[in-house]
C-alpha cells in the first residue's frame, strides 16, 4: 500500500523528502509563487552525497564540484591550522564532498520530483499555498485560503519559523538570534582570471572550502568562508561576525560591502582587496533554537530546518536535511498498512533526532572547537559512553561517515528480532 502524504514546504527538505518516497501520493504545499532557493553555496558531504546517489540525483546537472581539502587557515598569515584532505573521500566516508551552489541544487531537485515514473504516483507542486495550521489528530492542514486538506501523514518542511512547528511541541518555538551575521558575496572567476592577488591566494588554497578565522578571538569570532560552485565558474564567500538582528535597509545595501571591509581590515590585504571586487554584499543575521524535544505528534513529523536549525559552522544544514530524507524513504517505502506508521515513525527518531542534535550544536563552533560544546553533545548520546566528537578529524568521522540507509536497516532488523 501507499501512504497519502502532504508536505509543507518545497525546499531541500521537503523536495528531497518527495523524491525519497517517490511511490506514495504527495501534495506538497509552498507558500511562495516560485520554485527556487535563497542564498549562495553549500557543502554536500558524504552523509547526504549518498542519499541524493541513491535518489538518482545528478550531480553533473546540479553543477557540482568535487572538494578535496578542507582547511581551516589563520586570516592574517595564512598559516594553516586545521586541514582535512578528501582525495579519498568515497574510499573514508562512503561517498565525494561537493560544493553546490543552491540554486543549482534545489533544480535538479525540481528536475527529479516533476519527472515521469512508471508505476510511481506523481508529486502534485502547490504554489502560492501557504498554510495556516495542521491537526496533529486528524492529518489535516488548513490553508491561508482556508482550503483543507488530509492525508495519513504530514511532514513540516516549511523552514526554521515553521508554522507546523508549534503543532508538534505544543507550543510556539521562537528561533533565537544566534549573535551573528553571515556577510555573503559571489564574484564570476572571469571576473578574477588575471587578478594578481585573487592568483597569489589560490596559491595557499587547497581544492575546496578554506576557512580563513581571526585566531586572536576565543568565541566564534570572524572567520571567511571561501569556496567555488556553478563547475568553477563562481566563487562563493561568507564572512561571519558579531551582528544584530536588524536587516539593513534597501539604502544601505550598498554600503554593506564597506562594512565588510572594517570587519575584516586586519585581516591579510589580499582578502581585504578580495572582498573591494564583490559586485555585491549582502548581510544577515543567523538563527538558531534549542534541540527540540520530539519532531512528531500524531500525524504531523518535522523535518529539516523545522526540526533542527543550524548554523553554518561544519556545512551540515542541507546534508542533515537530505538524511530525514533518506531515512524518510527507507523506513515508510513499501508498508504493508498504514497501522504501521506509528512504529515507522518511532523508528525515525531513533535513527534522526539525537544524531541531528548533535549535529546541530556542533554547528555553533568552527572547525577544530569541538572542545567547546563537548558537555552539551554529551546531552544528545544514542546510548550511555558513546564517544562524541571532540577534534577536527573526529567531527569528520561524525558528520561526514554516517551512512543513514545502514542506520535504518540495522534498527529494523533488531525490530524484527524483538
Amino acid at each position: 500500500m501507499s501512504l497519502e502524504v502532504i508536505i509543507v514546504g518545497a525546499g531541500i527538505a521537503g523536495l528531497c523528502t518527495a523524491i525519497a518516497l517517490r511511490e506514495a501520493g504527495h501534495s506538497v504545499f509552498e507558500k511562495s509563487q516560485f520554485l527556487g532557493e535563497a542564498g549562495a553555496a553549500l557543502l554536500l558531504s558524504p552523509n547526504g552525497a549518498r542519499v541524493l546517489s541513491h535518489l538518482n540525483f545528478s550531480f553533473t546537472n546540479a553543477q557540482a564540484n568535487e572538494m578535496t581539502c578542507w582547511e581551516v587557515l589563520n586570516g592574517m598569515t595564512f598559516e594553516v591550522i586545521e586541514q582535512s584532505h578528501l582525495h579519498n573521500a568515497e574510499e573514508v566516508y562512503g561517498a565525494k564532498i561537493f560544493t553546490v551552489h543552491r540554486s543549482d541544487l534545489h533544480n535538479e531537485f525540481i528536475r527529479l520530483a516533476l519527472q515521469k515514473v512508471d508505476g510511481e504516483k506523481d508529486i502534485e507542486l502547490f504554489l502560492g499555498s501557504g498554510v495556516k495550521s495542521a491537526d496533529t489528530e486528524k492529518g489535516v492542514v488548513e490553508l491561508q485560503n482556508g482550503d483543507r486538506h488530509k492525508a495519513d501523514l504530514i511532514i513540516g518542511a516549511d523552514g526554521i519559523h515553521s508554522v507546523v512547528k508549534g503543532a508538534v511541541v505544543g507550543q510556539a518555538v521562537e528561533p533565537r538570534f544566534s549573535g551573528v551575521n553571515a556577510f555573503r558575496f559571489l564574484i564570476p572567476t572571469s571576473m578574477l582570471e588575471e587578478d594578481e592577488k585573487y592568483m597569489e591566494m589560490l596559491k595557499v588554497k587547497g581544492k575546496g572550502s578554506s576557512i580563513f578565522v581571526d585566531v586572536s578571538e576565543t568565541e566564534v569570532g570572524r572567520h571567511l568562508v571561501w569556496y567555488d560552485c556553478h563547475s568553477g565558474a563562481v566563487q562563493n564567500f561568507v564572512g561571519i561576525h558579531k551582528g544584530s538582528t536588524e536587516s539593513p535597509a534597501e539604502t544601505e545595501i550598498s554600503g554593506l560591502k564597506a562594512r565588510m571591509m572594517v570587519e575584516f581590515e586586519h585581516f591579510h590585504p589580499n582578502i581585504a582587496h578580495i572582498i573591494s571586487v564583490a559586485p555585491e554584499v549582502t548581510d544577515w543575521p543567523l538563527y538558531i533554537h534549542e534541540p527540540l524535544p520530539t519532531w512528531n505528534r500524531g500525524k504531523v513529523l518535522l523535518i529539516g530546518d523545522a526540526a533542527h536549525p543550524m548554523l553554518p559552522f561544519g556545512g551540515q544544514g542541507a546534508n542533515q536535511a537530505i538524511e530525514d530524507a533518506g531515512a524518510l524513504g527507507a523506513l515508510l517505502s513499501h508498508m504493508s498498512s498504514v497501522e504501521d506508521l506509528p512504529k515507522r515513525l518511532a523508528l525515525f527518531d531513533k535513527v534522526r533526532r539525537l544524531r541531528a542534535s548533535r549535529v546541530q550544536i556542533l554547528s555553533t563552533v568552527r572547525l577544530g572547537r569541538e572542545k567547546d560544546v563537548e558537555d552539551e553533545v554529551r546531552k544528545y548520546t544514542d546510548y550511555p559512553g558513546q564517544s562524541v566528537p571532540t577534534t577536527f578529524h573526529e567531527r569528520n568521522v561524525h558528520d561526514l561517515g554516517f551512512d543513514v540507509y545502514e542506520q535504518c536497516r540495522m534498527l529494523c532488523r533488531n525490530e524484527t528480532e524483538m
